[in-house]
């Protein structure tokens, strides 16, 4: 099935919310001082169906001194790791009871095909569920002799405070909960701040953390674009921020915590590549290039967009890729057997647009797409592979975030690292080929936060973060933890 001729599904249902009017405050929905409204737009349609606040400062004033109430003053501040593992154990279960509605109302926000997002609720549950796992962590007497003898330190892990946490609009659920679960464990406060096209899809987590019992003013929610997300950066309360979306919006928070000695995350874009070597399976390849290259429409920040091939099997990799991009349907982000939706906005899929026109106008060949798709209605941008890409062109340097990839042609096995680390970006990758101690050699050598080996996928037990351009810090694992304590050293005498 292709976007063109792809019937509005069937299995469309209503969103549990659309036009809303509130925030979350101090533990309960509390109307917006807002004067003014965000749409939600069906990317499949182009239709409106939603909206939300643009919260005033009245509105992210009142989140954050709850906040900071709830963290200094409020039941929270004494409450165990090994009890708030239990309550985030809770919210799990409460987050999976809502799966259906969030995988309604996520696909009709940024049009993600529903395969994807029924996951993002058990996903989200994993989350939380090995976070809580990791509150021995906090738990363990950290004690540490003086070097010279007679005195001892013992290392306090202490909550940061309140944190705010900005998610993005591909995966608006998995990208917020991978931040607000360690925040939770390590006894801080939150605000979160949803991207404005996908604000309604995370009312869901925050009605978990309700009915699993989180004290009021320890988890808030506020609506809003860029201006509120600048408020919320830069206000006296917030003691840490953790953000992911773009390089440039990045670096102005970046500046901003800077300026103002205050600790942040950044989990920024990415220009990943796939290694394919001389000795690689390329159904192996095949089999796994949909996940690594093009996962959620391109709209992914660690797929390797970029797929480097041998000049020996250049060809026979080109046709490989081609043939598989092309079997995979478009269309209707609620049907079943959709892999390819649309853009999640108008604004997304002007930027693929340019990206298209650049590649056809630098010389690189379309082997399968390279136009918007003729859907009459919707973002639908023909899923493409070029070939006969150079390093110099803009899709081979700059992230495209949509269903775009470039296969670029190495030499020999030093061409093809010095290839994948010529960017400036240095998030995800991976390496195919039949000897596993090959494919590791040669990740080893990739200038990347992470690398998969025949496969590419984030491990909750494992840091994920970017190098350079790809942002600061990490997230998962008992180092996605450490961002949200700050270290108190003891220092007594002994015997």
């Amino acid at each position: 099935m292709s976007a063109t001729d792809a019937p509005p599904s069937t299995r469309r249902t209503a969103p549990r919310w659309s036009h809303v009017d509130d925030c979350f405050v101090d533990g309960a929905w509390t109307r917006s001082a807002a004067t003014e409204r965000l749409p939600l737009v069906d990317p499949a349609t182009g239709e409106e169906w939603g909206s939300v606040p643009d919260c005033a400062a009245d509105d992210v004033d009142a989140a954050l001194a709850a906040a900071d109430r709830a963290f200094r003053t409020g039941p929270w501040a004494g409450t165990a790791p090994s009890e708030r593992a239990a309550l985030l154990l809770r919210i799990a279960d409460e987050v999976e009871a809502r799966a259906a509605d969030m995988a309604v109302t996520n696909t009709l926000e940024n049009g993600s095909p529903i395969g994807e997002t029924r996951g993002a609720a058990a996903n989200a549950a994993g989350i939380l569920r090995h976070v809580a796992g990791l509150a021995p962590w906090l738990e363990d007497e950290d004690v540490r002799p003086f070097p010279a003898g007679g005195a001892e330190t013992v290392v306090r892990k202490d909550p940061v405070g309140p944190c705010v946490l900005i998610a993005p609009w591909n995966f608006p659920i998995n990208l917020m909960v991978v931040k607000l679960a360690p925040a939770l464990l390590a006894g801080c406060t939150v605000v979160m701040k949803p991207a404005p096209g996908t604000s309604l899809s995370i009312r869901f987590v925050v009605e978990a953390c309700a009915a699993a019992g989180v004290p009021a003013g320890v988890v808030n929610l506020v609506t809003g674009g860029g201006e509120v997300g600048d408020r919320l950066v830069r206000h006296p309360l917030t003691a840490k921020v953790a953000f992911t979306g773009s390089t440039p919006v990045g670096r102005r928070i970046a500046a901003a915590c800077g300026e103002l000695l205050r600790p942040v995350t950044l989990e920024l874009g990415g220009k990943s590549s796939a290694i394919v070597l001389d000795d690689a399976d390329l159904g192996q390849v095949s089999a796994a290039l949909l996940r690594t290259s093009l996962r959620n429409t391109g709209q992914t920040c660690y797929i390797a967009t970029r797929i480097l091939a041998p000049s020996a099997r250049y060809d026979e990799v080109v046709d490989m890729v081609t043939r598989t991009v092309a079997a995979a349907p478009q269309g209707d982000p609620f049907d079943e057997a959709t892999v390819f939706g649309p853009m999640a906005s108008q604004a997304q899929y002007d930027v693929v647009r340019g990206y298209l026109a650049s590649a056809h106008d630098e010389g690189a060949r379309a082997t399968t797409g390279g136009r918007p798709a003729n859907t009459g209605r919707g973002w639908f941008i023909e899923p493409t592979v070029f070939a006969d890409v150079t390093p110099d062109m803009r899709i081979a340097r700059e992230e495209v975030f949509g269903p775009v990839v470039s296969v670029l042609r190495y030499d020999d096995l030093d061409d093809a690292v010095a290839l994948a680390n010529d960017t400036s970006f240095g998030l995800g990758g991976v390496v195919f080929s039949s000897d596993p101690v090959a494919g590791q050699a040669v990740a080893e050598r990739m200038d990347t936060g992470s690398v998969g080996v025949n496969f590419f996928s984030s491990n909750h037990n494992a840091p994920f973060g970017g190098r350079h351009d790809s942002g600061l810090g990490v997230e998962y694992g008992v180092e996605g933890l450490s961002q949200y304590v700050t270290y108190k050293s003891i220092h007594r005498p002994v015997g």
